[in-house]
């Protein structure tokens, strides 16, 4: 019996969250109370130009099953939203050189605390281009995935996808 009682209790242990790491990984994020209005458009569109003394960040969003169904993602950086995009769509915004700390997560698809969330880091150098792309990952339970890809592939997505433009929703 306590070898028993012992195994249940080594068993939720094992499935306890910490907090703190998880606030201290969701340190990327932006507030969880700031939602973005996203508009994508048609047609072509200008190439983002690097701006002087900084490095230019594209993140696109990838999802076979819902390009252009209403699913935003919020795209964090260092604590704060930047922006966000519609799924089969993209963003680019510049950053200063350093290292830098991504965030991604569906602004409303999934209520609650419980919303996925997607996490990349970034040493970024002035003058470069990098590209992220997030996904949607569904096993046993969906996720979201935040990862960098290399610039072939990038440049790729970008020419074929829409631009999203988005603004912080009022209050």
């Amino acid at each position: 019996m306590k070898t028993f009682l012992a195994v249940i209790l080594l068993s939720c242990l094992a499935f306890a969250q910490d907090d703190a790491a998880i606030a201290k990984a969701k340190a990327a994020c932006g507030p969880d109370d700031v939602s973005f209005s996203v508009k994508t458009s048609e047609g072509s569109h200008p190439a983002a130009t690097i701006e002087p003394g900084k490095a230019l960040v594209y993140v696109v969003g990838q999802d076979p099953a819902c390009s252009g169904c209403g699913k935003v993602a919020r795209i964090g950086l260092d604590g704060a939203w930047v922006g966000a995009i519609d799924f089969g769509s993209y963003t680019s915004f510049t950053v200063d050189p350093g290292e830098h700390h991504l965030c991604t997560n569906w602004q409303s698809f999934f209520a609650g605390s419980k919303k996925p969330v997607g996490l990349a880091n970034l040493t970024a150098e002035a003058g470069k281009v990098y590209y992220f792309r997030i996904r949607v990952l569904a096993f046993n339970q969906v996720a979201i995935d935040l990862d960098p890809v290399n610039t072939d592939q990038g440049q790729y997505l970008v020419a074929t996808l829409k631009m999203s433009e988005s603004h912080p929703k009022k209050p």
